[in-house]
């Protein structure tokens, strides 16, 4: 193949893209804004799934390496009320399916699997623009262009490219997490940490919960999730953490103290994450020389899925790219053909996880769901 694939966005469906395309001999490059691949915390624990997350890192041929960044026992699940009565305890017994690696861990085995100067860093996309014949222009803040013929928007939920296929927009979903840190939970937090357990821990009530996982280490890394309009969370000033940390917690007076604690005592700023999404049918006219993959296709509130669809996504692409490599618009429409249903359906499971985490039944729905006793409507 001659074409040269241009992606931009080195998170793991760019990245895993890039790898596939490389594992069959097909050059690409990746250009991310960050300026370089330690510029920010890559986010917490992620679930690698064994029907999309698993065969991407296959394809990726990289699996055996994955396996070795696998955290043991992070797959153990609890459920409290919020006087921290144990309501749910499934330890991790080895057989889940979906082990757990840290992002940060995970994106490095990508970028360590791609040949030098693949990931050009520090190159914040400024507009993209339509040239016709299937070719575009990118266009760089440092005022430098590029010009390819098949281009990629890996680039997440405010994606530069997503412009030229879809006028859809990502729309605040009602509800926002606030992330909080406790360090060397054991010896400094441990009523926290044994609430917490050995893997993942909900405390749910309707409209609002603490969630939290326990990392590398003894490193807790907690979820606050609130039903709140934006301009509530504006009236927050997160520039005092402290004060912030207080605020949120006051919707969550009177439970257990060893739960609000993952809010109040956290060793970190306190971070607010709106949760937007696009609209679960969202699909696109195919547009010669372009497509999206992730977020930038297929943003959804989170539920497990975000990572492994990316990955997923990149992986497809990549080898939709490699069978059809004299026509590029086969292998597109091919690939989106399949994308679109997928990503609808895993959007509309979003919401209805979402429903039975935080809805009328809260914890109680998720517990069904956890135990098989779930009645689906």
């Amino acid at each position: 193949m001659t074409t040269h694939v241009t992606i931009i966005g080195a998170g793991l469906g760019g990245l895993t893209l890039a790898r596939v395309l490389h594992v069959h001999g097909i050059p690409s490059t990746v250009y991310e804004a960050e300026p370089s691949p330690t510029a920010r915390a890559q986010g917490g624990l992620l679930d690698i799934h064994e029907h999309n997350g698993q065969p991407a890192l296959r394809a990726a041929g990289l699996i055996e390496e994955f396996r070795g960044l696998v955290l043991e026992g992070r797959e153990a699940a609890r459920a409290l009320a919020p006087d921290g009565t144990v309501l749910l305890d499934e330890p991790d017994d080895g057989t889940g399916g979906r082990p757990e690696v840290q992002r940060g861990e995970l994106r490095k085995l990508l970028l360590d699997a791609l040949p030098a100067g693949t990931v050009r860093w520090d190159r914040k996309v400024s507009g993209v623009r339509t040239l016709g014949d299937g070719r575009h222009e990118v266009a760089f803040a440092d005022g430098a262009t590029v010009v390819t013929s098949l281009l990629v928007g890996a680039d997440g939920a405010w994606s530069r490219v997503r412009p030229l296929l879809s006028g859809a927009a990502p729309e605040y979903s009602g509800m926002s997490f606030v992330e909080t840190y406790l360090f060397d939970a054991d010896t400094r937090h441990p009523a926290a940490a044994k609430a917490v357990g050995g893997g993942a821990m909900f405390a749910l009530a309707p409209g609002k919960g603490i969630q939290a996982h326990r990392e590398s280490g003894d490193t807790l890394h907690t979820y606050v999730a609130l039903r709140k309009p934006r301009d509530w969370f504006a009236g927050i000033d997160f520039t005092d953490p402290g004060a912030a940390a207080a605020r949120i917690a006051r919707e969550f007076d009177g439970w257990a103290p060893e739960l609000t604690a993952l809010i109040t005592d956290g060793d970190t700023a306190p971070v607010l994450r709106p949760l937007y999404a696009l609209p679960d049918d969202h699909r696109w006219e195919r547009v010669p020389g372009a497509t999206l993959v992730g977020d930038a296709a297929h943003l959804m509130v989170p539920s497990g899925e975000g990572a492994n669809l990316a990955m997923h996504d990149g992986a497809e692409l990549g080898k939709a790219i490699a069978a059809h490599p004299d026509d590029v618009e086969a292998a597109l429409t091919g690939y989106e053909q399949a994308l679109f249903p997928r990503s609808a359906a895993e959007a509309a499971d979003a919401g209805r996880l979402h429903g039975l985490m935080f809805g009328d039944s809260a914890p109680h729905g998720l517990i069904d769901m956890f135990t098989g006793n779930e009645h689906v409507a």
